[in-house]
């Protein structure tokens, strides 16, 4: 049997080992996932722990800080600077990023094009590999964050001319006015518990003709509600959750899903996220 699991601090309620087992029915893989909580101050000690699982998850705080840890990264993983996949090859651990890729994934199951002018809220490193994919695809960025966050914000700003060579905009979130062909919030704001919140007023949202909302606890976000009552195409975090796992499996075990399977493993996760 294959090892795997998912490293962070806190964990919780984590739906990556019911997306993870699901993953591997459909393609009749004997493998476990299990949760594996290091604290930061632990990485280093206990990193070594790891060389017994065939390829683990990472997530908050290690997305950054295991990087000087590993024998290697992927494209995507060196130009965000962040980790969330390992795998192992040969006994050297290789860092791999699949955010991004679950990123694509969901908006093109939802019918969502990446591009035009597109607006990301927040500065966080969910918001930063919104803001790469974005001008990847050749976008016109907006970047509007909180006040406070405005110096994180020109650091990304700077990362992505030095990197990409390309100029995006800053703004803060009172700031923000006029159409986007594409509102991206990467911001926890609407999360559980604080379901009341909505990152933009209801008559910015509408303005937009498309919406990505990362937060998927609770499924439906106010962000989410404003965009489908306007009948603006729309998605929540959770397909790309569950589809930056199939990547992950792809990396690990070189299996491929398609849309449906994908379809059916976001049925049964939100059944488990209900039960919780």
């Amino acid at each position: 049997m294959k090892k795997f699991c998912l490293i962070g601090y806190p964990l919780g309620h984590s739906m990556s080992p019911v997306i993870h087992k699901e993953l591997f029915k459909l393609t009749s893989t004997d493998a476990s996932y299990e949760l594996v909580e290091i604290s930061p101050e632990d990485l280093k000690d206990r990193f070594c722990e790891l060389k017994e699982f065939d390829g683990f998850n990472v997530t908050i705080p290690h997305k950054t800080q295991i990087i000087p840890l590993l024998d290697e990264l992927s494209q995507r993983a060196r130009l965000f600077g962040s980790v969330n996949t390992v795998s192992t090859d040969g006994g050297k651990f290789k860092g791999n990023n699949t955010d991004c890729y679950g990123f694509l994934r969901a908006l093109e199951t939802a019918g969502i094009k990446l591009g035009g002018d597109v607006l990301v809220c927040g500065s966080g490193g969910v918001s930063r590999m919104f803001a790469l994919e974005s001008v990847l695809a050749d976008a016109n960025l907006t970047l509007a964050v909180r006040d406070a966050d405005l110096d994180a914000a020109e650091m990304i700003k700077k990362e992505i001319s030095d990197k990409l060579g390309k100029d995006i905009k800053v703004i803060t979130l009172d700031e923000v006015c006029g159409k986007y062909d594409l509102l991206v919030n990467g911001t926890p704001v609407g999360m559980f518990p604080n379901t009341d919140a909505c990152v933009l007023p209801k008559e910015k949202v509408v303005q937009c003709n498309a919406v990505f909302d990362a937060v998927y606890n609770p499924m439906e976000t106010k962000l989410i509600k404003y965009a489908k009552d306007a009948n603006i195409k729309c998605s929540n975090g959770l397909p790309m959750l569950v589809w930056q796992a199939a990547v992950a499996q792809k990396i690990w075990l070189g299996v491929k899903f398609t849309g449906e399977d994908i379809k059916s493993i976001l049925k049964i996760t939100k059944e488990e996220m209900e039960k919780i």
